[in-house]
């Protein structure tokens, strides 16, 4: 025995038809809501029309005049010195944020106001970090517990990369000598490290003229073999078999790259946090800057609409209202 309802055909066509007539509503609305929009925008053409030029005009004053920049130094940290220098850039961030405008004069910057924001972060050089003996075994002994790429941006490891970009907004234009001197002189005034700074840069200076005493003392050891095997015969002679004549020449080789890595390293290290590179003025055109001309426009229109329609909706509430009482 069938124990299922049978379906009425008629009610069917019923529900289709409903369907179409609901959807036919819905484009009729549609159909209504873009005349009526029309008719708006007719009806106040002149108000919309003067309020898309003050708001192009203004816009684009404000472009010109209230433009921010963002800029850009990059500083190798010497003498395990990564930790200081953020604690001395989240310093200034915090006066930034405090708009303690007389410490930032205090500490050189001119035209403090004008200085937004200020972050450093590390540059990520995974191989130079590897380059150590010492970090290789530690990023592989965490790597084994953890992703390599989470470890690699930790805030803990990327401190002991020696390159680390430091970047502030300006309100304006900004020169080397208004922002940058400054806050390089001010991270670079610290009792503690100038006097590590001063006996590290001593013992450098004491390596290369000890090196040089004895590469000199290698020349004349070779010299004197030199003319002591011309006496004896006038041929040339080769001393690559014997051993000690070959650990002279390969010691002077590497007091001579030592003596250049020294020599680059007194460049290096001549200051705590050295300048590497600067980019100045680079013109921030994040969320609205330099969008003025566009958005302002957009917003005076919006800004009228929602008056209008607040007008509109407290008259017919108002009326509504009145005829309760009445």
């Amino acid at each position: 025995m069938n124990t299922n309802p049978t379906r009425n055909p008629d009610d069917q066509e019923i529900n289709l038809g409903l369907i179409s007539d609901k959807i036919g509503g819905f484009f009729q609305n549609i159909n209504y809501l873009i005349f009526r929009a029309i008719q708006f925008v007719i009806k106040h053409i002149v108000v919309l029309g003067i309020l898309v030029v003050i708001g192009v005009a203004v816009g684009m004053l404000l472009d010109k005049t209230s433009k921010t920049y963002d800029h850009q130094i990059i500083v190798k940290s010497n003498f395990l010195s990564t930790d200081y220098l953020y604690a001395k850039i989240d310093l200034i961030e915090s006066k930034i944020k405090e708009r303690d405008t007389l410490f930032l004069k205090a500490i050189g910057v001119e035209d403090p106001a004008k200085l937004t924001f200020i972050e450093v972060k590390p540059i990520v050089d995974i191989y130079q970090f590897v380059n150590s003996e010492q970090n290789f075994q530690i990023l592989k002994l965490m790597s084994d517990d953890s992703e390599v790429k989470k470890i690699i941006e930790d805030k803990t490891t990327s401190k002991n990369y020696p390159f680390h970009l430091i970047s502030f907004t300006t309100k304006d234009y900004t020169t080397r000598k208004k922002t940058v001197e400054p806050l390089m002189k001010y991270l670079n005034n610290s009792a503690y490290y100038s006097k590590i700074l001063k006996e590290y840069v001593n013992n450098v200076k004491e390596k290369i003229k000890a090196n040089d005493i004895i590469i000199a003392q290698i020349d004349a050891f070779l010299n004197g073999l030199s003319r002591s095997d011309a006496s004896k015969d006038n041929k040339l002679v080769y001393y690559s078999e014997n051993s000690q004549l070959n650990d002279v020449i390969e010691t002077k080789d590497r007091l001579l790259k030592e003596q250049g890595n020294n020599r680059i390293d007194l460049v290096n290290i001549d200051q705590i946090e050295k300048e590497s590179n600067s980019i100045l003025n680079i013109e921030n055109k994040t969320a609205v800057n330099g969008k003025l001309k566009f958005v302002l426009p957009f917003i005076l229109v919006l800004i009228y609409l929602g008056i209008f329609f607040f007008i509109r909706f407290y008259k017919a509430q108002s009326l509504k209202y009145e005829n309760k009482q009445n």
